[in-house]
């Protein structure tokens, strides 16, 4: 025999239920509507107070911990509006975990170069119009961000390196001493050796672009039987390097040119 069950409903019992059930959830809906407000307010501060507190620190890396304060704050509301609402965020708080472990592991590479961008811009090896070589490029740095940096080649083409890579590796900075030595290979055949000297460094001090401080040199590289090198070394400013080389060496060339001719 096949027993059958019949249920009914009683709409007063129904109704009862669901007004108990509003009743217990309004408040909490409203409560967390008011936190979630009331958080939006507080990251609001936080910003600005983390801004002002952060104001000597480098710009990109000051921009970088302001958002993260946000992140933070938005995630603490969040958290305070769902136990709000009877939502257990234990278990929620324990699976973002386990996906921010994954997350990390996966992006080690990643990580390694946020964490190089750091070093980067809290030491300062090199700043924003700097003329550096590093990482097998060599340009004007354009922008110095978390992950990479930006470089200008002389050619005007637009590199991003990694910023791991720079910080591991050499790095050579052009530009922070102000002032580059200019060397210059001078091959003087059999001429003599002193009034050449005299002669070379003559044309080179009036250059414009060349220091008088610390004044231009020239010393005896090597000798042989029918040759003398002479090793020419003027002082420039760093962002005028190239073309007081150019310069120098074709007034040297020039002038040597005459010199036979005559």
């Amino acid at each position: 025999m096949l027993a059958e069950l019949t249920i009914q409903a009683n709409p007063t019992q129904l109704y009862e239920v669901f007004w108990g059930m509003a009743v217990w959830l309004l408040p909490r809906v409203l409560w967390a509507i008011a936190i979630l407000i009331l958080t939006r307010f507080a990251i609001g501060i936080t910003r600005q107070l983390t801004r002002k507190f952060l104001q000597p620190v480098e710009p990109t890396l000051r921009k970088f911990f302001v958002q993260t304060v946000e992140v933070v704050t938005l995630i603490v509301g969040l958290i305070a509006a769902l136990n709000v609402l009877g939502i257990q965020t234990t278990t929620l708080i324990a699976i973002l975990g386990a996906a921010g472990l994954a997350i990390g592991l996966a992006l080690q590479s990643s990580l390694s170069h946020f964490a190089a961008g750091v070093m980067l811009v809290t030491f300062r090896p090199f700043e924003v119009g700097d003329l550096i070589e590093g990482a097998g490029v060599a340009g004007v740095v354009e922008s110095i961000g978390i992950f990479s940096t930006n470089i200008i080649t002389p050619d005007n083409v637009k590199i991003v390196v990694p910023n791991n890579n720079l910080f591991t590796g050499t790095l050579r900075n052009l530009t922070t001493m102000g002032t580059r030595r200019v060397d210059l290979e001078v091959n003087i055949g059999d001429r003599e050796i002193e009034p050449t000297i005299t002669h070379l460094l003559s044309l080179v001090q009036p250059h414009p672009l060349v220091l008088n401080d610390p004044k231009p040199t020239c010393n005896v590289l090597t000798v042989t039987a029918d040759t003398t090198t002479l090793y020419l070394r003027p002082w420039c400013a760093a962002e005028v390097y190239d073309q007081v080389k150019a310069e120098i060496q074709q007034i040297v060339k020039e002038a040597l040119k005459a010199a036979i001719a005559e």
